[in-house]
């Protein structure tokens, strides 16, 4: 869901370009400096770009090796989930195992380094994600249409729409949007539930959990600052309402992604 287009995005003023550890100048801390202070930073990845799981391991180290790291919320497991009982020199097994990992769904390969940064640092990893099993339920919740308001509901829809090539039906696309919604309101529970005055959490989604106008953001409560990260794979960094800030990575070769669903599908 996370690779359709935003619908909102505005094309204004180029912003300056930030590489994989932050800004242009190479210095990953400047990247940081420029958000804080802040309850929250939300990193906003492309889920198939390995650059954008090494930069979230920079980030948790630099935030952590500030004193600053309150928790490591991450969507790639279920809320719920917690590595707070672990010491840091647990190994990758039991963090495994805390937080009941998906390896199929999300490589270890590539999101262990950042987790286990935040292990090693004694600063917990807690799960944000729905769980699947709740999915069904929360397709048939027509109060979660009014959790956004309708342009924003709109663009939501439109977005599952056009992530998903036009292949879903469109009775399909006001439930799958309610999964969205329900997601984004479990992840924004575990960022209230993790914060610390003073400090900041970090928390690694797909961009469109990430996006201020339709994703995360719009179900934190007055007063909490999240600043919003879009890790884009090529093009250049344009200013945009839905995201604080944009740093860019180098592009990811060609792929026919709807070819792909299209096959998942059965044709």
């Amino acid at each position: 869901m996370q690779a359709a287009p935003r619908i909102f995005v505005i094309l204004a003023t180029v912003l300056v370009a930030f590489l994989l550890g932050g800004c242009a100048s190479g210095r990953p801390e400047d990247g940081i400096s420029a958000l804080l202070p802040a309850d929250a930073i939300l990193l906003g990845e492309q889920h198939d770009a390995p650059e954008h799981q090494q930069a979230h391991a920079r980030v948790v180290r630099q935030v952590s090796g500030r004193g600053l790291l309150a928790a490591l919320v991450v969507e790639m497991a279920d809320a719920g989930r917690t590595t707070a009982g672990l010491s840091p020199q647990a190994d990758e097994a039991a963090v495994r195992q805390a937080l009941q990992w998906n390896d199929q769904a999300w490589p270890w390969a590539a999101y262990g380094p950042a987790v286990m940064a935040a292990v090693q640092a004694g600063v917990p990893v807690l799960g944000g994600n729905l769980p699947r099993a709740r999915f069904a339920a929360v397709m048939q919740d027509e109060t979660l249409d009014a959790a956004l308001a309708p342009p924003a509901l709109f663009a939501q829809r439109e977005a599952i729409r056009v992530g998903h090539c036009g292949l879903l039906p469109a009775t399909q696309l006001a439930p799958m949007a309610r999964i969205q919604i329900a997601r984004d309101q479990s992840m924004a529970r575990a960022l209230q539930a993790a914060a610390r005055t003073g400090q900041v959490v970090v928390m690694l989604a797909g961009s469109g959990h990430v996006d201020r106008q339709l994703g995360v953001p719009q179900h934190l409560p007055p007063g909490f600052t999240a600043r919003a990260v879009r890790l884009q794979a090529g093009g250049s960094a344009a200013a945009s309402p839905a995201f604080d800030t944009v740093w860019t990575t180098p592009a990811l070769p060609a792929r026919d992604h709807c070819a792909a669903l299209r096959q998942r599908l059965g044709g």
